[in-house]
């Protein structure tokens, strides 16, 4: 008799407590309604270049693909190399990564540095005294060609040295 009274209380209590908390996917996109970063509004503290390399690729999310369409422009069928200024932005208040380094190009977030880069930047930026200053790089804006009849997605390459 006491088990079959045990058994419904134990499935409200669950109810209780599982309808009061907020999900994961209410947990995650929390923090991104609260921080959105914007490009800076001071000059970049140095230009990095590494002979014109690109060979650093930023990490470029779905969300990001429209706003690289727009800065490649009409890449016809072979795709789009477009050069621009980038900067980067360490980005603290970020929710999946305090070590984070944004990438904006052309006033407009484009992506992150892949994590290993970004904490090799920012370790080349304390050691040269410019711990969380944006430092600017040569972008340039490739793909979007045409491959079996579709078209291909874009990505953003840094002129930057690696700073291992």
């Amino acid at each position: 008799m006491q088990l079959l009274l045990l058994i419904p209380a134990i499935g409200v209590i669950y109810w209780v407590f599982k309808s009061r908390a907020p999900s994961r996917r209410d947990a995650a996109a929390a923090p991104l309604r609260k921080h959105v970063l914007a490009p800076p509004a001071s000059a970049p503290a140095c230009h990095w270049q590494d002979g014109g390399r690109y060979a650093t690729e930023v990490v470029v999310e779905s969300a990001f693909q429209g706003v690289i369409r727009a800065l490649a422009g009409e890449p016809g069928e072979r795709g789009a190399d477009a050069p621009f200024p980038a900067v980067l932005v360490p980005d603290d208040l970020n929710a999946y990564d305090d070590k984070a380094v944004a990438v904006f190009v052309a006033g407009q977030l484009v992506g992150y540095l892949a994590r290993e880069d970004a904490l090799n930047l920012r370790r080349k930026l304390g050691r040269g005294g410019m711990a969380g200053l944006p430092t600017s790089c040569d972008a340039r804006v490739r793909g979007g060609g045409l491959w079996q009849g579709k078209r291909l997605s874009y990505n953003v390459v840094l002129d930057i040295p690696s700073f291992d």
